[in-house]
Parts: C-alpha cells; sequence; structure tokens
C-alpha cells in the first residue's frame, strides 16, 4: 500500500521534541552534553534523514539586509552552525528571545563558528517596509545580521509555521533543529557548545569572522529615542517614557524639563533619580500628582517613582520574564511578562456594608496592567481592596485579573474567559478600560463594574482570526486598524482616540455609535503630517490639546483639536542641572553599584569562581523568591559553564575555561547579581554588578595549561551598603 513521504518539517519538529525531552530529562550538565553527543553521531549517520538533509535551503537575491556590509548567502556560510531567526517584529515572543540570542551571541562570536541571522517574516504591511525593520533594529538592539524577507519567501519554501521559529543549521547547511516559540535558551546554547564541540572535532568549523556593521544612527537633535506613552497629572505636569534612552522625562506644558529619571544605559536598579536605571520602559501614568506609575517593560517589572523623595522603587517584577498566568504573590516576588501600559486610578471598596458612613470610605490605589507578554490585563493593588464579585485583594498583591492568556480576540461577560492578543494601550473612560489589542487590531473595552469585555472596533467575530487587519474607517468589525498601540480618552467630547499606529494615523473613536474616522491632522505648512509609528497618546486638562509620541520620528507632536493643525513640541533640557547630565550619572552608577576585584585572569587555563553572599543578621533571603546571577559580558577568551542560574543559600559557583588563541588587550568579566531580601518589615531587592578585572601585570607570560585558579569572593549584605570583603 502506498502511503504519503512524510514531510521533511515534521521528521524535524519530531527528532527536535524528542532530543528536548531527553534534554530536560537528563539529570546533569554531564547527562545533558551526552545527550547531545549521541544526537550528533546519530544525525550524521542517520538515513532516515535525508529527506531533512537534501532540502535546498537559501535566501532570494537582492534582498535588503541590515548590520552588515554584504548579503550573506547561506552557501558562503558553510563551516559555521547557523541559528535562522524567523521573526516579525511586533510579536512580543519575537521579542521575547532577543536576549537569549544575544547572550549567545556573546558566548559564541562568529570567529568561534555560530552566526545568527533574522529572517524578518512579516506579518504586517508595514512590517515589510526595510526602514521600519531598521527602526525596530535600532529600537531592540539587534547587533546579529537580518534579512528582510518581506514576501516570506523562505518561509513558504521550507513550511515555518509560527513566530518565532528558530531554524539550526549544520556546517553543510543541512536542518538539524527545529525549535518553535520562545524559552528554548538553555536548551539551545548547550547544544551549540555540543555541536562546536563536534563539528571541530571534525574539521568542519570555519573560524573567519563576518562582515558585521551595525545599522545605527545619530541621536535625535529632540533628544528623544523612540518615544513611547505620555501620561498627565492632575497639576497639569507631564511624563514620556523615552524608551530608545532607557528613561522618564518629566516636563510641563511649555516642555521645560524638570526631571530626568534613569540614564542612556539599560540597567534594572532602585534608588535615587541619578542611580535608578530602567530598560526600555514603554507605559506610564500617574496615580497622584506625586506618584508615577511604570512599565519597565524589558525589565518585565513595575516601577514607582515618588517625585517629592526622588526615589525610584519596583513594585512587582523580578527582572526576568515570567510566564505566570494567575500571579498572586506580593510585590517584587511576582515574575510578570512585558508590561506595556498602566492606567493607575483610586477607587472605594465595592464592599461597602462595613462602613457606617459611606460617604467617608477612603479610595484605594488600583494599578491596571496591560501584560503584552502573557496576553493579559493584570491589576496591582497597593494597599488591596475588594473589587469585582467581591473578591479580597491583599495590600501589594499582583494579580491576573482580564483575561485567561491564550493569544486570541474573545469577548466575554466573564473577566477570566476573555482573551487578548498582544495587549498594548490602556485608557480609563466612562465607566470602561478601553484596550488597544495591537495583535488582534482592534480596540476593546472591560466595563469597570463587573468586568465585562466588549468589543469596540476593529478585529473579526471569530475570534482566533488575528489577520483581520488594514486601514477602513466605519463602524465596530467593519472597521480596520493595523496593530494600535495606544488608546487615550477626552473626557470632554466623550470620544476615545487611537494611535493607529501601523497604519501611522491617529483616528478617534463615537462611543455612542462605534464608528471610527481618520483625523486629518496637518503639519504647520498646511500639508498632511506624516506619522511613523506613533505610540503614545494624551490631552492636556483642557481636552484641547492632544500630545502624540511620534516614535519613529524621534518626536511629540502637538495637535490643535479645534483646527488639526499639528507642530513639533520640543523638550527644554536647559532647566536640568549639569550635575545630573547623562554622562555623570553613568559614571555615579558605574562607581557606585559596582564591586570590583582584581584576579589574575590570564594566568590559568580555567578559573573556577566561588562567591559567598553573608546576610547581616536583620537580613534574610526571601523563601520562594529569586535568587539570580547573569554573566552580562566576559572576553573572548574565556568561556563560562553557563550564562545565568541560582544562587542557593547564598552561593554560587561558575566556571571559565580559557581559549589562549583568543587573548584581548583587557581582561574583564561582569557578572550582574538580583537578590531578592527581607528585614523585619518589609521586602526588598538588591542588584549590583560584580566586575573581575585582570590583576596579572605581565600580560605577556605565556598562559599555564596545567594551572586551575580557585578564586573565592565574599560579599558582606547590610540593609544599607553591599561590599566586597
Amino acid at each position: 500500500m502506498d502511503t504519503e513521504p512524510l514531510d521533511p518539517m515534521d521528521i524535524l519538529a519530531y527528532t527536535t521534541e524528542e532530543l528536548q525531552g531527553r534534554f530536560r530529562r537528563a539529570k546533569d550538565g554531564t547527562e545533558k552534553a551526552k545527550v547531545f553527543a549521541d544526537f550528533l553521531c546519530r544525525w550524521d549517520a542517520d538515513a532516515a534523514l535525508a529527506p531533512v538533509k537534501n532540502m535546498k535551503i537559501e535566501f532570494q537575491a537582492d534582498l535588503d539586509w541590515f548590520n552588515v556590509t554584504r548579503p550573506l548567502p547561506l552557501k558562503s556560510l558553510h563551516g559555521k552552525l547557523v541559528v535562522l531567526d524567523f521573526f516579525t517584529y511586533c510579536c512580543i515572543n519575537c521579542m521575547h528571545i532577543l536576549p537569549e540570542l544575544h547572550a549567545l551571541e556573546e558566548l559564541y562570536p562568529p570567529e568561534s563558528g555560530l552566526v545568527v541571522i533574522g529572517v524578518h517574516s512579516p506579518k504586517f504591511e508595514n512590517e515589510k517596509d526595510g526602514a521600519n525593520i531598521l527602526s525596530a533594529v535600532q529600537r531592540y538592539g539587534i547587533t546579529h545580521p537580518i534579512v528582510n524577507d518581506a514576501k516570506m519567501t523562505l518561509w513558504r519554501a521550507i513550511g515555518i509555521r509560527c513566530w518565532p521559529s528558530l531554524l539550526v543549521l549544520s556546517p553543510s547547511g543541512a536542518p538539524m533543529l527545529l525549535l518553535m516559540g520562545e524559552g528554548h535558551g538553555a536548551f539551545l546554547q548547550s547544544f551549540t557548545e555540543q555541536a562546536l564541540r563536534h563539528y571541530k572535532a571534525k574539521g568542519e568549523i570555519d573560524n573567519s569572522a563576518l562582515p558585521l556593521k551595525l545599522s545605527t544612527d545619530a541621536v535625535p537633535a529632540s533628544n528623544l529615542r523612540f518615544p513611547a506613552k505620555i501620561a498627565r497629572s492632575e497639576n497639569g505636569q507631564f511624563a514620556v517614557a523615552d524608551a530608545g534612552n532607557h528613561r522618564v522625562l518629566i516636563f510641563d506644558n511649555a516642555g521645560v524639563v524638570r526631571q530626568r529619571i534613569g540614564g542612556s544605559t539599560a540597567g534594572f536598579v532602585d534608588g535615587d533619580f541619578a542611580t535608578a536605571r530602567f530598560n526600555s520602559p514603554q507605559g506610564l501614568d500617574f496615580l497622584d500628582d506625586d506618584v508615577l506609575i511604570v512599565a519597565d517593560t524589558e525589565n518585565h517589572a513595575l516601577r514607582q517613582i515618588t517625585l517629592s523623595a526622588r526615589r525610584v522603587e519596583t513594585l512587582a517584577g523580578t527582572g526576568q520574564q515570567g510566564s505566570d498566568r494567575v500571579g498572586g504573590k506580593l510585590g517584587p516576588l511576582q515574575a510578570i511578562s512585558s508590561p506595556w501600559d498602566i492606567a493607575a486610578f483610586r477607587m472605594r471598596d465595592m464592599d461597602m456594608s462595613f462602613h457606617l458612613d459611606e460617604r467617608n470610605v477612603p479610595e484605594k490605589a488600583i494599578v491596571l496592567v496591560a501584560m503584552a507578554g502573557t496576553h493579559q490585563i493584570w491589576g496591582y493593588f497597593p494597599e488591596g481592596i475588594i473589587w469585582w464579585k467581591y473578591r479580597q485583594l491583599d495590600p501589594r498583591a499582583c494579580v491576573a485579573i482580564i483575561g485567561n492568556g491564550m493569544e486570541e480576540n474573545r469577548n466575554n461577560s466573564y473577566p477570566q474567559n476573555a482573551a487578548f492578543a498582544q495587549p498594548s494601550g490602556l485608557a480609563l473612560g466612562k465607566n470602561f478600560l478601553y484596550i488597544a489589542d495591537s495583535e488582534s487590531s482592534s480596540i476593546r473595552k472591560v466595563s469597570m463594574v463587573d468586568g465585562k469585555v466588549m468589543p469596540v472596533v476593529g478585529g473579526d467575530r471569530n475570534p482566533l482570526n488575528l489577520f483581520a487587519f488594514g486601514d477602513i474607517d466605519g463602524k465596530q468589525y467593519n472597521a480596520k486598524l493595523q496593530h494600535p498601540l495606544a488608546v487615550t480618552y477626552n473626557s470632554a467630547t466623550d470620544k476615545i482616540f487611537v494611535a493607529d499606529t501601523y497604519n501611522h494615523k491617529i483616528k478617534v473613536i463615537d462611543t455612542a455609535t462605534s464608528c471610527i474616522e481618520t483625523l486629518l491632522i496637518k503639519d504647520e505648512s498646511g500639508a498632511p503630517l506624516q506619522f511613523n509609528e506613533p505610540a503614545g497618546l494624551c490631552f492636556d486638562a483642557s481636552g484641547q490639546l492632544l500630545y502624540i509620541a511620534d516614535t519613529n520620528n524621534h518626536r511629540i507632536q502637538l495637535v490643535d483639536m479645534k483646527t488639526l493643525n499639528a507642530k513639533t513640541f520640543k523638550l527644554d533640557f536647559n532647566a536640568i542641572a549639569a550635575a545630573t547630565s547623562d554622562t555623570e550619572t553613568d559614571s555615579a552608577f558605574s562607581s557606585g553599584l559596582q564591586l570590583l576585584k582584581n584576579v589574575p585572569l590570564r594566568t590559568c587555563v580555567q578559573l573556577k569562581l566561588h562567591v559567598n553572599i553573608k546576610l547581616t543578621n536583620e537580613l534574610k533571603f526571601t523563601e520562594a523568591a529569586p535568587q539570580r546571577w547573569t554573566l552580562k559580558s566576559a572576553t573572548p577568551g574565556l568561556k563560562a559553564s553557563a550564562t545565568s542560574g541560582q544562587i542557593t543559600n547564598g552561593i554560587m559557583n561558575l566556571q571559565f575555561d580559557r581559549n589562549a588563541a583568543l587573548l584581548p588587550a583587557e581582561e574583564e568579566v561582569k557578572l550582574d547579581l538580583a537578590l531578592s531580601l527581607c528585614d523585619a518589615k518589609s521586602c526588598l531587592m538588591k542588584r549590583f554588578a560584580l566586575v573581575l578585572k585582570d590583576s596579572n601585570v605581565d600580560a605577556d607570560k605565556p598562559i599555564d595549561k596545567a594551572c586551575v585558579l580557585d578564586e573565592n569572593i565574599n560579599i558582606n549584605i547590610t540593609p544599607n551598603e553591599i561590599v566586597i570583603s
């Protein structure tokens, strides 16, 4: 009986899944290494994999490339282990794997035999444009080569099925692994180590360099870089998330910058305004005139800025991406995933039964979060509250409240049964929370009375159809948007304004009719204003002036709603004292938050590092909270046994193996340590860098190949300081 031949990609998916299962079941590093060694030997000899090995994979000619000086045909990369990252730049899951790929590239540069190539395979029409891809490359700090496969030719030719997908090619160019979705970082890192070792022993690895050249441009004259959301307080001050500069700016209606919080370098640090660090913050909102809540997106954290105290603190999030879709832990113990926008407000408890005088019931704070990474709306409750269905929410709890975590455009009377697709913008209107649901290209709303989720405009009646996008004004489902990222409510008109981001337009929704139309905004010369992926909106107190974050144009536009005339709203940084310049704050950060230790890094072929963290009696490690270390950087000659891990009972161990052929002029290792600690009254986070610098004065002395250096480092932590003993 004739049988259908197996699809090569089905074979590849099956063998990859089988290998991942064996990897997960392996008890330790030795067993994991054997799993890969067995696989590689079998892969070389297995005739059953012939349909996969015979696949012809190549890029089309004449495609746009980024971060390289010339195209890189795959046939020119024979001798390299190649990881093809099929991604589209709007996709939150694709964003999540970028740090994993960056860590992989740091460990294995092209000279070691590994090449990572991003194959941009667009979902939206807007994403086919090379200029928009270039902006995304700069915004996300992508340093590996990227090719714009605008027609998804390679995707279709080999049968890729989802974003993101990682296809690993052997040095001969044949597919070896197909990893779909996110969360494969540790597996891919371990596989790469063994595969490079395997093929290097066979003499099949090419150690030549690549023609890399980062696709960068100058910082804009406005001193903004990819501005995201804008918010206004009741007293009329404004805040903007200056995402590309990893900071928050506070300014007045004349554009005078009053506070600059954070610095031009990314980080995850609490403290005063000069010391604090963010990582690509997107959303923010004022809880009151003194308190600003920030969605610190790439730190996967909620941060609070207290203006009068000039302090930044972490409310929720560990600094590492979480996968929890329920929540409930308190404060920084709760891991979250890519918070994108904030709606902060105050309201009374819904249960009034225990109050003698209902006129004097105090209002309590609620922070709603568009949790793009898990496709949900979460809540953070600083004071605790009784809310929908008389649910008791504890003080400092961070909880999923709307959406089941499935990536769908599903409306429902019960908030936990609804589903979103990368919610990215929030606005509170009259009894409703309005949501820009970017991947379904729709605007939706939630009743603030009972949590019922309803459609407004855009998307499709089929909750599984996330490709119902376009540029059509109209009513409800007949209207079409393209990846909207921001909404704002105008109380004077009872209308919702939308940043229809990938259509480069601002639109307005009549809440009474659920109809949307495009605003015909003109520039100062009277010509139609050309936006570039606008992502933030905010009205002034009068409702007559609309502030627009024109994100990829690196500017803020101010629109007079009576005339629809716009002008560039320029920020004035002259009021900021010279002492708080980015250069000086970065210097303060480096000197105050880094522990330096001199170690003879060049001396031995192997370095074993043992770090022992000692707490004073009033402190203890928070139970069930992550205590993590991450390798931020190491010189090419040092190969680390791992790039991240847990700190157990204050102890961490890390091994570096020396490659004497890669000796740079200066040797350095930088580790990031993130600790969750508690004292008698509260829990807190301590985060700092441990920097090992080379103390070997004789840089020309050859490496002792029989030498193993055991280095013990004791770090003492008190509530007020961190020191190396």
